[in-house]
């Protein structure tokens, strides 16, 4: 059984009352039932949400050092800002899918770049929550 690591930046906790014309109203506890009810039986999904760059850096450490067959990740703005997100993320050496809930070229154009892509084998963006289903299938496809 393939474990995979799902992760989630900044603002991410706030799914479902954030903003939820872009990002819809289903929280963040919906969405893992929902890849636990989909992929539960075959695959082993880790979850981890922060606000926080370091936390996010020290998880992907970890997963580095772990038995993790791949990692699908929401950055959310660090994904536009962080080099050090990217380079933990290079430096993992696991496969990697980095999700937008939104379409990031439909909206402001800072978010028109992703540091952190560099570092990812796909980029899912503008599927909603079916981004992170897209990423765990293709991931356990590999």
């Amino acid at each position: 059984m393939k474990t995979i690591a799902i992760l989630n930046g900044p603002n991410l906790d706030r799914l479902g009352k954030r903003e939820p014309e872009i990002y819809g109203r289903a929280t963040l506890a919906d969405l893992e039932a929902a890849l636990r009810a989909e992929f539960g039986a075959v695959a082993k999904l880790e979850f981890f949400q922060s606000n926080f760059e370091g936390a996010l850096i020290e998880k992907i450490a970890a997963l580095a050092d772990a038995q993790v067959d791949g990692i699908v990740i929401n950055g959310g703005a660090l994904t536009h800002t962080s080099v050090a997100l990217r380079d933990a993320l290079m430096g993992a050496h696991r496969p990697t899918v980095e999700v937008h809930i939104s379409n990031i070229y439909h909206r402001e154009e800072f978010r028109h770049h992703s540091y952190t892509a560099a570092a990812a084998l796909a980029v899912i963006t503008g599927l909603g929550l079916e981004g992170y289903h897209a990423a765990v299938r293709f991931l356990l496809k590999r």
